[in-house]
């Protein structure tokens, strides 16, 4: 057997991100499915639904790569840019400017990962 068959990934073996991470980032793409905003991708604009399901892609392609590992990872890797244009990803929210999508999807991580204070 050849050195590089045993030093090469094996298919269908790559482990998903741990489970906080996988939470996070499911999180993260349905925050942005329910935020009523749009995702600008390669200079065209889309609903949050359409978004989210480009960013699910993205995500299973880095999972079967063994490329994430963590919220930060995916948004580094799947949803700040074009990976075929280089372009980068533009979130708009109704009356607010357009800002990079690593932007918003960063602050609603710091959201989702704020403790929730306790009722009364």
């Amino acid at each position: 057997m050849a050195v590089s068959a045993l030093l090469a990934p094996a298919k269908g073996r790559a482990a998903p991100p741990p489970a906080a991470a996988a939470v996070e980032i499911d999180r993260l793409i349905s925050a942005l499915a329910d935020s009523g905003c749009e995702f600008q991708r390669n200079g065209r604009w889309y609903d949050a639904g359409r978004a989210q399901s480009h960013l699910r892609r993205k995500l299973d392609w880095l999972v079967e790569r063994d490329m994430v590992a963590s919220a930060e990872q995916f948004i580094e890797r799947a949803a700040t840019r074009s990976s075929v244009s280089g372009r980068a990803y533009q979130v708009r929210c109704p009356n607010r400017p357009a800002e990079p999508s690593a932007t918003w999807l960063r602050r609603a991580l710091e959201g989702i990962r704020e403790p929730t204070p306790p009722s009364r």
